[in-house]
């Protein structure tokens, strides 16, 4: 009789032990949760959409959901550990999805697989784990060499997101954002 019951107390502690190492793998394993907030929902679904950077998947979007003031919606997100690094104030995010502009054309692979979230990842800055998502991918990328200029002008012609922009009759760059100045000068 004691026999048996030094038997099945030593499988019950051998069961206690494969599950609190197997517990403890998971948590060390486990990267950081974030929110990514974003104006809409479109192309997002929890337990699908996937965040990537250059193609490798670093994350899976685990929840959408609206928030309390109906302006935007928030994402949580369930990073891999290796993004933990990364996870600071200059890390941009963005929903990959098929464009064009300015007689490009960009994300065509998500036609097949489905929008997900792109990562721009900057070990610089603050930590956090909350973002607010871009409407359009970054032009240039923290990886890429590259200048942003704000050019200021009367009118805006035929200039539109995306337009190139030439010089010596050689494309140079894009527009990437314009607006309209409140008072109309210059």
């Amino acid at each position: 009789m004691s026999r048996s019951i030094s038997r099945i107390l030593a499988i019950v502690v051998l069961a206690l032990l494969v599950g609190g190492w197997l517990a403890y793998k998971t948590l060390s394993e486990r990267g950081p949760v974030i929110t990514v907030e974003f104006k809409t929902a479109a192309g997002l679904t929890a337990g699908k959409t996937k965040v990537k950077f250059k193609d490798v998947e670093v994350g899976e979007v685990t929840k959408v959901d609206i928030q309390p003031d109906l302006k935007r919606v928030e994402s949580t997100v369930s990073m891999s550990r290796s993004a933990r690094q990364y996870m600071t104030d200059k890390t941009r995010f963005w929903v990959v999805r098929p464009q064009i502009s300015g007689g490009s054309i960009s994300g065509l692979g998500t036609l097949l697989s489905g929008n997900y979230i792109g990562i721009d990842p900057s070990s610089e800055g603050r930590k956090t784990n909350a973002f607010i998502g871009l409407e359009r991918p970054p032009v240039i990328r923290s990886d890429e060499a590259g200048s942003n200029f704000k050019l200021v002008t009367k009118e805006l012609g035929g200039l539109n997101f995306g337009s190139l922009v030439y010089f010596r009759e050689i494309a140079v760059g894009s527009v990437v954002q314009y607006q309209s100045l409140d008072n109309g000068d210059i």
